[in-house]
């Protein structure tokens, strides 16, 4: 009899003592309160308190993604607009989440949603749109401030997205249009300034040399003169003109002086391409283009004259 009762006693203690073991796990910290009194804070590990007189409250230590539901509010510049956010928190002191608030979680939550209900009254469009930095720090120091006396720390606070309505969303986007046809305005009329600038340069440095400037005639004839089925209309050399002009003499009228002769009427004659490779081989010989060169001389146009009309002499004697 004695051995049953010293069996059923063993038992009921074992019963007993398995009742007040507690795993902390490595995330938690173990809260202990003995008749209603914090009594320690447990560590992780296994722990053993004493059943009816002990109770444990775990509290996780992990960082915790709390949502913000999206809070409507009109800005300090009077649009209205949705904005939802993310908080990033955790628990310091386990004895403050666990006494000073009923639910931490709770808490944090409303503090968050007033907290960003306040920042957009307080800012305006552009600063939502393209401030945001700022504004989540300022967020994370309101929502801090009173989470501290409740063991918790604020880690970071995000804005997630800021929704606007429909019509402030067409008039942004014509407006980003606006502004985006005005620098392309811009950049090309600088274009255009400075292609202007550059053949400006051009004209004036093959001013200074008539036979760069004959060249680039030349080389821009051949060009055109390569395109099939094309008729090029090409103006007579005006050296060569000049030289027949200086070569034949005038033919007067009885009465009429030398200065009453009029101007012979040059005809602009059309050239085909195979006249136009003729001529650039013509004008390609070596010599050609110095001979036209010389002849603009005035000492060649005088030997010229003297050699091509010898009885002029006579007759102005």
């Amino acid at each position: 009899m004695l051995m049953a009762w010293l069996g059923a006693i063993v038992v009921i203690g074992g019963i007993a003592l398995a009742s007040g073991v507690r795993v902390v796990a490595q995330y938690e910290r173990g809260v202990v309160l003995r008749l209603g009194r914090v009594r320690a804070v447990r560590e992780p590990g296994m722990r053993v308190l004493i059943p009816g007189v002990d109770k444990m409250q775990k509290v996780s230590m992990r960082v915790v993604t709390m949502p913000v539901p999206a809070q409507e509010g009109i800005t300090r510049d009077n649009v209205t607009v949705r904005v939802d956010a993310v908080v990033y928190f955790r628990v310091v002191d386990p004895v403050r989440a666990l006494i000073e608030v009923q639910d931490y979680l709770f808490a944090v939550a409303q503090v968050a949603q007033t907290s960003l209900r306040s920042i957009i009254g307080k800012s305006e469009l552009d600063d939502l749109l393209s401030n945001r930095e700022q504004l989540n720090k300022g967020l994370e120091l309101m929502i801090d401030s009173p989470a501290l006396n409740w063991g918790v720390h604020i880690d970071r606070v995000e804005i997630k997205d800021v929704a606007l309505p429909d019509a402030l969303k067409r008039s942004m986007s014509r407006q980003a249009e606006a502004e985006r046809e005005r620098r392309a305005r811009i950049i090309s009329a600088e274009g255009e300034l400075q292609a202007s600038e550059k053949l400006a340069q051009a004209a004036a440095n093959m001013g200074k040399a008539p036979a760069a400037l004959q060249l680039r005639f030349l080389e821009t004839v051949v060009q055109v003169a390569a395109e099939k089925n094309s008729t090029l209309v090409l103006p007579f050399p005006v050296e060569l003109l000049r030289f027949l002009e200086r070569s034949t003499p005038p033919e007067r009228q009885p009465g009429a002086s030398a200065a009453e002769l009029p101007e012979p009427a040059v005809e602009q004659p059309t050239l085909g391409p195979a006249a136009v490779g003729e001529l650039m081989s013509v004008l390609a010989q070596p010599g050609i283009r110095e001979a036209l060169a010389a002849l603009e001389q005035p000492g060649a146009q005088g030997k010229t004259n003297a050699s091509g009309n010898p009885g002029a002499g006579k007759e102005s004697a």
